[in-house]
């Protein structure tokens, strides 16, 4: 074998290993509460997408206010962001049919 083809071998073996690694820590399991259109895997990938605009949303409206205000802590600013997107996530789950329970 060329050395080529080895390095190439082991670097896919590498990611294979790695994959196995990925934690769902803090994905929440989906319960349906009414009738869902969509199966609970395709309205968490639609929720996480909304959960994502929304924090990016949420991450420019404190900067924008820390620009008035003169006053920004990164430590809130994630913290405001990340309930925003949460509660975005649970809003959109709820509007598919869904109820989205959490480990913590």
């Amino acid at each position: 074998m060329k050395a080529r083809t080895q390095v190439v071998i082991s670097m896919v073996a590498v990611a294979v290993i790695l994959a196995g690694c990925v934690t769902y820590a803090d994905k929440p399991v989906l319960y349906p509460v009414g009738s869902p259109v969509n199966p609970p895997f395709v309205a968490h990938v639609m929720c996480i997408g909304e959960a994502n605009a929304m924090y990016g949303e949420a991450m420019q409206q404190y900067k924008l206010r820390a620009q008035l205000t003169g006053d920004y802590d990164s430590t809130e600013a994630e913290a405001l962001s990340r309930g925003a997107a949460r509660r975005q996530y649970d809003a959109c789950a709820s509007s598919e049919g869904y109820r989205a329970v959490y480990d913590q």
